[in-house]
């Protein structure tokens, strides 16, 4: 038993289908091989020590273990920068528990980590 033809004139539409799925599967591979070396960070807790400190503690998780420099923020009311840090984190493990002091030039309401990028 033989399969059906498309129907006459159909031929286009087949070719931009065949021509879409492709794309979208190429699209899909290539997200999917760039959040494989993405360096994340969670913030676990934070704590408003003084008008003038704050301590945020975190965990960085990388794909490699690569060395990692991490932007803490400490951020005001209106969710304006009032405090920063850099941490440097040195190579090693996978997943690594952090904590750092941040000094602010006013109180702050909460702490984010605003960057996590690989060190060359």
């Amino acid at each position: 038993m033989p399969l059906p033809r498309p129907a006459p004139g159909t031929t286009r539409w087949w070719v931009i289908g065949g021509i879409g799925i492709s794309a979208m599967v190429v699209f899909i591979v290539w997200f999917a091989l760039a959040s494989a070396n993405a360096v994340t960070a969670d913030v676990v807790t934070y704590d408003v020590k003084s008008d003038s400190e704050m301590e945020l503690t975190y965990d960085v998780h990388r794909p490699d273990g690569a060395a990692v420099q991490c932007t803490i923020e400490a951020q005001d009311v209106r969710h304006g920068r009032v405090g920063a840090v850099t941490d440097d984190v040195p190579a090693g493990a996978k997943s690594v528990h952090r904590a750092v002091t941040v000094r602010t030039s006013a109180r702050a309401v909460t702490g984010v980590v605003a960057s996590c990028v690989r060190r060359s």
